[in-house]
C-alpha cells in the first residue's frame, strides 16, 4: 500500500509543477486533464500526509517516553492517541485507494418503467420520478425530462430524464433494480393493500469518442408530441424517434418544442444505451471478478420495497430500513445513497483483500 501512495504522490507533485507552467495552462485539453488527476488524487494524498504527520508525533512522543523525566505521562498520552489514529487512518486510505470507477464523474440518464400492477404501477413510477428530482435539486443537480409516456390518472408508463451535475452517476447508480411499492390504491374500495412495482435503470452518459456510432445504422423519425392518451399536443413534427438497426434499440424524445434539441437530447440517450451495452459486454467477460453485494447490474432485481402502511422503506441489498417514508419520497434520500455507496466500498476492500 505504501509503495502505491509513495507513487502517488510523487505524481501529485509532479501535476502541481506542470499545473504551475505556462505551457501546460496554454494547452487547454493538457490542463483540464491534469486537473483532473489533480482533483482525484487530492484526497489521497492530503490523507497520506496526515498518516505521516502523526506517524511522525507518535515516534516523537516515544522517543519523550525513553527519555523518562517528568514529560512522561504527557508522551505516553500522545503516543497512545497517535497509535489510535494511525489505525484509522490506515483504514481511510485503504478506502481511497480502492480503484475509483471511471464513471463516477459522468451525468446519468434515468428511465423509470411502470412494472406490475397497472394503473397503480404508473402512478408509482411518478412517485419515482418526482422523488429523484426532489433529490437532485437539493443535492445540486439539474433534471431535464426528455420522453414521458403519461396515463390518464397522471401516472407514467414510462418517463426518461437527465441528471447532469458533478458526480451524478456515483449517486444514482445504486438505483437500477426493480422497486416495489405497498400501499392501499386510491381507487381500492375495500382498503386492501396492493403490491405494484416499476423499474429504474441508470445510464451513464457517454462522450462521443466512447461508442462508435455509425450514423448509417440509425433511422431518424420525426412525429408530433402525444399527450396523456397518446392524443398530439402539437402541430408540428418536433418529437424524435431514433431506431439503431444493429441493436434494435429504440429511443424516443418530445419533450422540448424543438426537433433539433429532441434530436440531440435522443442521441445522448442511444450513446448512453450503447454505452451500458459495451460495458455489460466487458463485465461478463471478467468471470473471475468479484461480485459486488451491492451492483448495479441485474435490474431484474427487486432491490427496495416502500411500505406505506408501516412508513417505511427497506433496501434489500444491505438490509437497511428507514423509517420516514413520506420525507424519503419527498427527496430526503441522501442517508440510503451513502450508505449503498459504504456497503460498496466495503465490498470492494474485501474483495482487494482477498
Amino acid at each position: 500500500m505504501f509503495n502505491r501512495l509513495n507513487e502517488a504522490e510523487k505524481r501529485f507533485d509532479e501535476i502541481e509543477k506542470s499545473l504551475a507552467d505556462p505551457e501546460t495552462t496554454s494547452n487547454q485539453a493538457e490542463f483540464t486533464k491534469l486537473m483532473k488527476e489533480y482533483k482525484n488524487l487530492t484526497p489521497i494524498i492530503e490523507k497520506y500526509r496526515e498518516y505521516k504527520k502523526v506517524s511522525s508525533d507518535m515516534e516523537g512522543a516515544r522517543l519523550l517516553m525513553d527519555e523518562g523525566g517528568e514529560l512522561y505521562d504527557m508522551a505516553l498520552e500522545e503516543y497512545k492517541d497517535c497509535k489510535e489514529r494511525i489505525v484509522v487512518i490506515e483504514e481511510e486510505l485503504k478506502l481511497l485507494l480502492i480503484p475509483k470507477d471511471p464513471n463516477d464523474d459522468k451525468n446519468v440518464i434515468v428511465e423509470i418503467r411502470a412494472g406490475a400492477g397497472g394503473e397503480e404501477a404508473a402512478l408509482f413510477a411518478s412517485v419515482l420520478y418526482r422523488m429523484y428530482s426532489m433529490y437532485s435539486a437539493t443535492a445540486g443537480f439539474k433534471t431535464e425530462l426528455t420522453g414521458v409516456n403519461e396515463t390518464g390518472l397522471g401516472g407514467f408508463k414510462e418517463v426518461t430524464f437527465l441528471i447532469s451535475g458533478e458526480g451524478a452517476y456515483s449517486r444514482f447508480k445504486f438505483e437500477s433494480g426493480v422497486h416495489r411499492v405497498q400501499r392501499v390504491p386510491e381507487t381500492e374500495t375495500q382498503g386492501r393493500i396492493h403490491t405494484s412495482t416499476a423499474t429504474v435503470a441508470v445510464l451513464p452518459e457517454a462522450e462521443d469518442v466512447e461508442v462508435e456510432l455509425n450514423m448509417g445504422d440509425v433511422v431518424v423519425e420525426t412525429c408530433k408530441s402525444s399527450g396523456a392518451g397518446g392524443q398530439h399536443v402539437n402541430k408540428t413534427e418536433s418529437a424524435i424517434r431514433l431506431i439503431h438497426k444493429p441493436t434494435g434499440i429504440v429511443v424516443e424524445c418530445q419533450d422540448e418544442r424543438s426537433q433539433f434539441k429532441n434530436k440531440d437530447k435522443a442521441f445522448k440517450i442511444l450513446r448512453a444505451k450503447l454505452y451500458d451495452m459495451k460495458m455489460q459486454e466487458q463485465s461478463d467477460k471478467i468471470a473471475s471478478e468479484r461480485k459486488s453485494q451491492v451492483g448495479t447490474g441485474d435490474r431484474s432485481e427487486r432491490i427496495r420495497t416502500y411500505n406505506y402502511p408501516q412508513g417505511r422503506v427497506t433496501d434489500h441489498r444491505i438490509g437497511f430500513t428507514i423509517y420516514s417514508l413520506e420525507s424519503f419520497l419527498n427527496g430526503d434520500i441522501g442517508e440510503m445513497l451513502d450508505k449503498l455507496a459504504t456497503a460498496d466500498a466495503a465490498e470492494k476492500l474485501k474483495g482487494e483483500n482477498n
